[in-house]
């Protein structure tokens, strides 16, 4: 189950991001880091292949993404927040990467046709949707990927016994959601329940709580036999 406590909609959630973008990094982004770079080590992108961020942020991911791409791959960011995506964009234009193109969107309905992207990448993200939109969410990354596409996600994850740092978080997320706006999840259950086939998973620890980080792959299609 994931704990029920009071959750942005997408106006407040767009407003409060845009207000933290120019401290965002300063805030998370160092505590952020080692769980992302493992979920992007465990993504293992390749060369050539197209790739989706969904809530890429002020664009921490985007270079490594962009890097191992390479040239003639592709690499898209998507987020709710202007301000967010500002901050990527002077980062990208900085290193003068030219294979990612950064959206303003919303990821339960993403502006990409079916089957567009060989792999998703989602970092501190999933758990800021409501419990009702993350169906809806993983669904739609599920249908942008190709058959065999892959899906990274690093998330705070709920445990089956919390201890006293997740009991503290969850409280201070009831009390406090407008600044401190995700919480954990049962990140596997999630994935599983979308649909997706989990090939690797690890945790880290934050500040004490665990970090889950997941790569699942999208089942292959069978073609059905022609008599």
């Amino acid at each position: 189950m994931i704990h029920n406590s009071p959750i942005l909609n997408h106006r407040e959630s767009r407003a409060n991001y845009d207000r933290l973008s120019r401290w965002y990094d300063l805030l998370s982004g160092s505590s952020e880091r080692p769980a992302r770079l493992r979920g992007l080590q465990m993504l293992d992108i390749q060369p050539r292949e197209r790739i989706l961020e969904v809530g890429c942020g002020t664009g921490e991911s985007l270079p490594t993404l962009a890097s191992r791409a390479e040239s003639a791959g592709c690499v898209f960011g998507l987020d709710l927040s202007a301000g967010m995506l500002d901050v990527a964009k002077n980062k990208l234009k900085k290193l003068s990467l030219f294979n990612v193109t950064c959206l303003q969107g919303d990821g339960v309905r993403l502006p990409f046709q079916d089957e567009s992207f060989d792999a998703v990448f989602m970092s501190f993200t999933l758990e800021l949707f409501p419990a009702e939109e993350m169906p809806r969410l993983l669904q739609e990354c599920m249908r942008v990927l190709r058959s065999g596409g892959r899906i990274g996600v690093v998330s705070l994850s709920q445990t089956e016994k919390p201890g006293w740092m997740e009991r503290l978080y969850t409280w201070a997320n009831h009390r406090w959601s407008r600044i401190i706006d995700c919480r954990p999840i049962l990140i596997e259950d999630v994935i599983k329940d979308a649909g997706f086939e989990i090939s690797g998973a690890h945790e880290m620890f934050m500040w004490g709580l665990v970090i889950g980080i997941l790569v699942a792959i999208k089942p292959l299609q069978i073609n059905p036999k022609i008599n």
